[in-house]
């Protein structure tokens, strides 16, 4: 696309594979600049297709959209930071919660057993994620 280029709504939608009303959306949000109109009709640039990217890749990072607009709209790189880093520690226990739900899942396609909440090796990964510890006499953990 040259810098001289303009895209239609239509055109920038289906670049992505969205549909034109989403992109208006993102406007009213203000995700996305209001493109120029000619002729009443928005006129999209190079920088909104950098921008709906943007919007689409943090989408898909789990980012609502009010944490892209905020994103977006930071006064400087300080705050930019703050934001990102609060996101990036909900994806790392994201990241933990779906490494033990794969754990779980892992052994459940190997379990042999009829009734799976009864196989001890089960009952062991879901007692430890939930906290709860069988003690013996001793008080050791069984």
């Amino acid at each position: 696309m040259k810098s001289s280029e303009f895209m239609r709504i239509g055109e920038l939608a289906e670049r992505f594979d969205l549909a034109p009303h989403v992109l208006r959306h993102w406007e009213a949000m203000g995700l996305l600049t209001p493109a120029a109109r000619v002729s009443g009709r928005r006129r999209y640039t190079r920088d909104h297709v950098i921008r709906v990217l943007t919007i689409i890749r943090a989408k898909a990072g789990g980012m609502s959209l009010e944490q892209i607009r905020d994103m977006l709209a930071a006064c400087g790189r300080a705050e930019r930071q703050a934001l990102l880093q609060r996101h990036h520690a909900e994806l790392e226990e994201r990241q933990r919660e779906l490494a033990a739900s794969k754990a779980l899942i892992e052994h459940l396609m190997r379990c042999t057993a009829e009734d799976f909440t009864q196989c001890p090796d089960y009952r062991r990964i879901v007692e430890g994620a939930a906290g709860l510890h069988d003690h013996g006499e001793d008080g050791c953990l069984v």
